[in-house]
């Protein structure tokens, strides 16, 4: 299974290495697509790949930390067809 997601950080995780922790404590594969930290809070979104177990208990991780996850619906090729030219 491979899901995007967004992730947004509190502020409280800066000094943590929570992507890190996932790649080496899951079976999964996590690409980084964009991401931006400060000290006070942060987001990232991932594309995450792995099978469905070993996903969820990432985001059992993530929950448990305070990170709030959003998944990202991908568009079908139908939609984005829709999309093309003005109004659908």
């Amino acid at each position: 299974m491979e899901v995007s997601i967004g992730l947004t950080f509190p502020g409280t995780l800066r000094d943590e290495s929570v992507i890190s922790y996932l790649c080496k404590n899951f079976n999964i594969d996590v690409r980084i697509i964009e991401a931006s930290f400060s000290t006070s809070s942060g987001w990232a979104f991932l594309k995450i790949e792995g099978n469905e177990e070993e996903v969820k208990k990432a985001f059992d991780y993530l929950t448990s930390r305070g990170v709030q996850i959003q998944k990202i619906e991908k568009k079908s090729e139908d939609e984005l067809e829709k999309g093309k030219g003005g109004v659908p």
